[in-house]
């Protein structure tokens, strides 16, 4: 596996009426938009814009990178193309996490999203939230299966650093990430226990389908997963961020994660092994805190501050970072990311100067910023 392993990001967008900032049930007619030429989204550019659960929303693709340079610009590049489809279609697109605005989620009309409505009920109907996964490259799924069993008790600190959903339904949740625990609601979601090798993840995945209760693999929801499409580890803890430079951030750390699992795999060092209620309660921690509170140490199981928690992140990927050429990069965004806030504090800023819809307009023009 080469120092930099490609990676590549999905992000999911709210479409919002530019003035109101209320989510728009119009993902059809934005999808439509982007499959025709345009100023900012040409007939190459409809491939990177998909459907998602619900018609207020549509989500980006960007092609995998070996730098992160190259992802930054296409990140910016897919936001753009979404929110050129959506001006043509009468809205906008906002890096929101959930939606600031009180909104009656619209299923997209899909067989499939049909079936799980009928399944499993308000879960579904609800939900109207938009999240963040990153693909890192693997060589192999004993390879990712070593990667995923050894980063699990560092995913907490990805979810603090991209917490973007403050709000729920009009009113502040309390947490800095309300996406986290909505989407909690799900019966596959969190952190995982100690697989150990492929064949066991594979069989855990078996099972979960075979008792019913999931539809297919693909309602597998795991934090982190092996993908069912491409030959990555898919870590998907994260909410979508606002700046763009977040996204870019996490998708370094990310990667930098996954390279220090494996290397630590190959060289036969056992891993931290912490037990799975743990992990839940340091996920519950990042969602409700963020960056404004305390973490839970991945070292020692200890409540600290955020930033020193993020420094021992940091720290843990340090030879990897170095080694991809992405510490200097990486390193800077995460402390201008700490500085400014992450996009739940920018959130409840925006709000006291002129509440739910104020959020959602100065969102607008960060996104695509």
């Amino acid at each position: 596996m080469p120092a930099q392993r490609q990676v590549g990001v999905e992000e999911e967008l709210l479409l919002v009426d530019p003035d109101t900032g209320r989510p728009e049930a119009v993902a059809g007619s934005v999808l439509r938009a982007a499959a025709e030429p345009g100023p900012a989204a040409g007939a190459e550019k409809a491939e990177k814009l998909e459907a998602e659960l619900q018609l207020q929303q549509v989500e980006t693709n960007t092609e995998p990178f070996r730098t992160l340079s190259e992802l930054s610009g296409e990140v910016r590049r897919c936001r753009r193309a979404a929110a050129d489809a959506a001006g043509r279609a009468g809205v906008t697109v906002a890096a929101l996490a959930t939606s600031p605005v009180a909104v009656d989620p619209e299923l997209m009309p899909k067989p499939r999203y049909q079936e799980m409505a009928e399944a499993f009920g308000l879960t579904v109907l609800d939900q109207l939230t938009c999240g963040y996964h990153v693909h890192v490259e693997i060589s192999s799924p004993d390879e990712g299966v070593a990667v995923l069993d050894r980063i699990q008790p560092w995913l907490a600190p990805l979810l603090a650093l991209s917490a973007n959903s403050p709000f729920w339904q009009g009113r502040d949740s309390r947490y800095a990430s309300y996406r986290y625990q909505a989407w909690g609601r799900w019966p596959s979601t969190g952190p995982t226990e100690w697989f150990g090798t492929a064949d066991a993840y594979d069989d855990t995945v078996r099972q979960m389908v075979a008792t019913g209760t999931l539809l297919d693999t693909g309602m597998v929801y795991f934090d982190a997963r092996l993908s069912q499409r491409y030959p990555t580890i898919e870590i998907r803890v994260a909410d979508v961020c606002l700046h763009a430079d977040d996204a870019v951030a996490i998708a370094g750390l990310a990667r930098a994660l996954v390279e220090t699992a494996a290397r630590a795999w190959r060289r036969g060092e056992h891993p931290l092994r912490p037990r799975i209620e743990l992990l839940r309660l340091a996920s519950w921690r990042a969602s409700r805190s963020g960056l404004d509170g305390q973490l839970i140490n991945p070292l020692t199981g200890q409540p600290e501050d955020a930033a020193a928690v993020v420094g021992t992140l940091l720290e843990h990927v340090r030879d990897a970072l170095a080694d991809s050429g992405d510490h200097a990069t990486v390193t800077g965004l995460v402390k201008a990311l700490l500085a400014r806030g992450n996009g739940a504090f920018f959130q409840r800023q925006a709000s006291r100067s002129g509440g739910p819809a104020e959020v959602t307009r100065q969102a607008v023009t960060v996104t695509t910023s």
